[in-house]
């Protein structure tokens, strides 16, 4: 027997417990849900579950690699309890809605990210919704996840180790004086650099402004 599409839409349009309580997180973070923070909890969802972890995380075994910033973030921060304050997130950003998992205690690593046409096929689910934005936050919750996603192994570049630095260990830069925390130092010539006094600063120091209380 065929399945229309409307069938389809009435079988698959149930939240699970688990989207539920994620999108009732989300929705007081901004001025309103959107879907972008919705398939940033898909997306994290899925990264932890091909990497068989339980979520969300008490521990800090599941590093999230996020390729952007903003709305989506926010979705893989309700799905997985990754957070850049317990350093188990990492934002690289390449302007792209997708997301590496890392299984810190294997090295298993995943990147996840939106099916090409997904954005096309929500509104096929939904066409009764007033505009396209609308359309994608209804079907983004509840769309079969092979249909909404895709997903590779991969590895890391950077190795692990080196990616998530080593808590507590402080040095001081042997040019500006600055501390520098987590085991980021650089070796030059024998000298003990920050990464900015070692050439990968993202500014340019205009003057230094002194400030003194009268």
């Amino acid at each position: 027997m065929t399945t229309t599409m409307s069938e389809r839409v009435s079988s698959d349009r149930k939240l699970d417990k688990a989207m539920r309580r994620i999108v009732e997180r989300l929705a007081p973070l901004h001025a309103r849900l959107c879907p972008r923070q919705v398939l940033g909890a898909r997306i994290g969802l899925y990264g932890a579950e091909l990497l068989g972890l339980e979520l969300p995380r008490p521990d800090k075994r599941l590093l999230a690699i996020v390729e952007t910033d903003g709305c989506f973030v926010d979705g893989v921060i309700a799905a997985t309890g990754c957070r850049v304050g317990r350093r188990t997130l990492r934002v690289i950003d390449h302007g792209k809605v997708a997301a590496t998992f890392v299984d810190v205690q294997t090295g298993r690593a995943v990147r996840a990210r939106p099916r090409t046409g997904a954005r096309r096929l929500a509104c096929v689910y939904l066409p009764e919704a007033s505009d396209a934005w609308h359309a994608q936050l209804d079907a983004y919750q509840w769309m079969p996840t092979a249909e909404l996603l895709e997903a590779e192994s991969v590895e890391l570049r950077t190795p692990l180790q080196e990616l998530l630095g080593r808590a507590g260990i402080r040095v001081e830069c042997s040019r500006c004086g600055e501390d520098v925390i987590n085991d980021r130092r650089v070796q030059v010539a024998g000298q003990v650099l920050c990464r900015g006094c070692a050439g990968d600063a993202y500014f340019i120091q205009v003057e230094r402004v002194h400030l003194f209380q009268g």
